[in-house]
């Protein structure tokens, strides 16, 4: 969640992520914080380099998860979670990362200690997270290992 509010903060979006107004926004510190734009010796080229780097990196991840994103790839999240059993999972702070059989990962974010605690204590955690992770939390889809291979 943290992550998410960070890069909200950075582009201007309050609620909602609009691809519109969030293309803009990134197109607008693109322009201010490009590298080209400073001088070698110029000692905020280096932070322009970080800066572009971090604007890059949130804009595809805010896109990744936009509702207009999410409605495009609901058939695909929605086949995946239904017939795909999880392989691999790893929780880090409040972010769980589930990889599916079909190759695919994602990402949900919120989930507390004693969620994960109790996934993976459960008897089918296939069946848990249907319950209890899929409908509850915010997810976004991080890689599809088949397409990477």
């Amino acid at each position: 969640m943290k992550r998410i509010n960070e890069y909200k903060k950075l582009f201007g979006v309050e609620k909602e992520i609009d691809l519109k107004l969030l293309k803009k926004s990134y197109r607008n510190l693109v322009k201010e914080w490009h590298p080209d734009k400073f001088q070698e010796e110029d000692t905020l080229k280096q932070e322009a380099e970080i800066q572009s780097r971090s604007i890059i990196n949130g804009y595809h991840f805010l896109v990744s998860m936009a509702p207009e994103t999410k409605e495009k790839n609901l058939p695909s999240y929605t086949q995946t979670i239904s017939t795909a059993v999880i392989d691999d999972y790893q929780h880090k702070g409040l972010l769980l990362e589930i990889t599916y059989s079909d190759g695919t990962t994602y990402e949900y974010f919120g989930v507390t200690k004693p969620i994960y605690v109790k996934m993976i204590n459960s008897g089918n955690i296939n069946r848990f997270a249907k319950r209890s992770i899929y409908p509850k939390y915010t997810y976004r889809k991080s890689k599809n290992t088949r397409d990477e291979a």
